[in-house]
C-alpha cells in the first residue's frame, strides 16, 4: 500500500450505524478478523477472544443492545440532538442491521498490567476497523456491551471464564450511509516536550 493510501483509508474511515442487508463474503470476514490477528500486542500476548455473532445468534443478541439502550438513554438524551438521539435508538435496537458483532474479549493475567492486556485488544479492533475499510466494509465500535457484561457473559456462556474480561463490541457490514467526518478536536491534545 502506498504511504497516501494509507493517510486516505484513516481519514476516510467512519462509524457506521445503519448497513444494507447485503451479506458479507466469508473471505472478506475472514481478511478483516485475520487483520485483527496480526495486530501490535504487548509482550506478544495475543490475549484477545473474538466471538463473532450471525445470523440467528447475532438476531438473539439484540434482546441485549435493547436492555443496554435502557441503561444509557437518559444520559444520551441530554447530549444529543433529538435526531440523533432517536437514529441511536434503533441503532440499539437493531444494530443498524449489520449482519455480523464482533465481541471482543482480553484474556486477563493478575500477575500483569490489565491496562496492557486490554489495549492489546484495542489496537487488534483498530486493525480490524482499518480493514473492513479497505475491503468497502463500514464497522462500528461499541462499547454499550460493557453495560450489561454479565448478561453478555452468560449470552456466550463465559461464566468459568472470570479473567476474561470484555473490552467492546464491533459491528461490521456494508455501509447504508455515509456519515460526514465530524470535525477534529486538535487544541491541546498533542505536547511536544524537549528539555
Amino acid at each position: 500500500m502506498e504511504k497516501e493510501a494509507l493517510y486516505q483509508l484513516i481519514h476516510s474511515r467512519r462509524s457506521i450505524r445503519a448497513y444494507k442487508s447485503t451479506p458479507i463474503d466469508p473471505s472478506l470476514l475472514e481478511r478483516v478478523l485475520d487483520a485483527g490477528l496480526w495486530s501490535a500486542s504487548g509482550k506478544n500476548l495475543q490475549n484477545w477472544r473474538f466471538f463473532v455473532l450471525t445470523e440467528k445468534k447475532r438476531d438473539a443478541y439484540l434482546a441485549l443492545s435493547q436492555k443496554s439502550w435502557l441503561t444509557l438513554k437518559d444520559n444520551l438524551k441530554r447530549k444529543l440532538k433529538p435526531s440523533l438521539y432517536e437514529f441511536t435508538e434503533r441503532f440499539f435496537f437493531t444494530l443498524g442491521n449489520a449482519p455480523v458483532l464482533i465481541l471482543a474479549y482480553a484474556v486477563i493475567d493478575e500477575q500483569d498490567h490489565p491496562q496492557t492486556q486490554m489495549g492489546n485488544v484495542y489496537l487488534a479492533v483498530q486493525n480490524m476497523v482499518l480493514a473492513a475499510q479497505a475491503e468497502g466494509l463500514g464497522s462500528c465500535i461499541l462499547g454499550s456491551p460493557l453495560e450489561i457484561e454479565a448478561d453478555v457473559r452468560n449470552f456466550l456462556g463465559l461464566q468459568d471464564r472470570p479473567n476474561w474480561k470484555l473490552v467492546c463490541g464491533l459491528t461490521v457490514g456494508h455501509a447504508a450511509h455515509s456519515p460526514p467526518a465530524p470535525p477534529r478536536q486538535i487544541t491541546d491534545r498533542v505536547h511536544f516536550l524537549k528539555d
